[in-house]
This record gives C-alpha cells, sequence and structure tokens, in this order.
C-alpha cells in the first residue's frame, strides 16, 4: 500500500552506487545480512564494485522520503540480454507500503530501456518475505548453483522482460 496522498512523498533518485545517499541502504542492508547470516555479509557486500552499477550497463536507485533514504538496488550487467538484481531493500520501519514493488517496477522499467530482456537475480534461504516479493512480482524460481556462504542452497529467479 501507497502511503496516504499528502502524507508522504516518495521520490526515486538514480545515483552512483558510492554516492551518500546510497549509503543508509548500504548500511542497513549490511546490518540485515549480518543478522541473517553472520559475517559473511562483509564479502557479500564488498563483492562488487560500485562501478558495476553505472551505465550504460546498471544503474542504481534510492527511493527517499522527505529526503531520507528508505528504499532501493541496482542492477548490473549479466550477459548481453540478462540484467542482475541486487542491494534490493526497504528500511524494516517503512516496509509494507508498496517501496520494494516501486523499486522494483523503477529498475524494470530502467534496464527495459537499457535493451535487456531478462532480469535475474540470487537471494538467500533466510529472506522469506524478499522470496515472497519476487513471487508476487512476476519472478520465477530458476535452477542456481551458488550456495550461501553457511552452506545452504541459494535461491534464484528470472523474470522476461
Amino acid at each position: 500500500m501507497e502511503p496516504e496522498p499528502g502524507a508522504t512523498r516518495v521520490e526515486a533518485h538514480w545515483v552512483p552506487a558510492d554516492d551518500a545517499r546510497a549509503a543508509p541502504l548500504h548500511d542497513g542492508l549490511t546490518e540485515e545480512y549480518l543478522a541473517r547470516y553472520g559475517p559473511s555479509a562483509y564479502e557479500e557486500m564488498s563483492s562488487r564494485p560500485h562501478s558495476e552499477f553505472a551505465p550504460p550497463h546498471g544503474g542504481f536507485l534510492v527511493l527517499t522520503i522527505d529526503g531520507v533514504t528508505v528504499a532501493g538496488g541496482g542492477f548490473r550487467r549479466h550477459d548481453t540480454e540478462t540484467a542482475e538484481l541486487k542491494r534490493i531493500w526497504t528500511d524494516p520501519r517503512n516496509r509494507r507500503l508498496g517501496l520494494a514493488r516501486r523499486t522494483l517496477a523503477e529498475i524494470e522499467r530502467a534496464a527495459r530501456q537499457r535493451g535487456y530482456r531478462r532480469l535475474y537475480l540470487v537471494t538467500g534461504p533466510r529472506q522469506p518475505e524478499a522470496n515472497r516479493l519476487y513471487g508476487s512480482a512476476g519472478y520465477r524460481p530458476v535452477p542456481c548453483d551458488p550456495a550461501t556462504t553457511d552452506g545452504r542452497q541459494a535461491l534464484c529467479f528470472e523474470k522476461r522482460l
């Protein structure tokens, strides 16, 4: 559910992944990964350089309310027809407002405009709300090889654009 009209104004900003407005997203996601997966969170969050999210092959989006970053995520080139979603996150105090869906919709639109025909993502077994979000947004489970650092199988999804 979107916030009541006039109650808050959600703004979307395409920014470099190392922009100050993206820092709360990176920090919040790292905290969440630490709580769910332990110290391997640092490895996951540092595994991709910020430059991978730069145009023309990628992008990084933050959603703000009254100038405060509350959600966002990015995409990067996976192959010539596929973009990979990464760092999709919503601040826990602002969940269930439709912000994650808006993030996905904005990223899907940008990826389509850049010529991608497919989106792909890898998520973990300790993120059931993410799995529900992707399923309800038209992403379908696909086989994947990578395992999470705690030895559990990762969960992979795709969506045709």
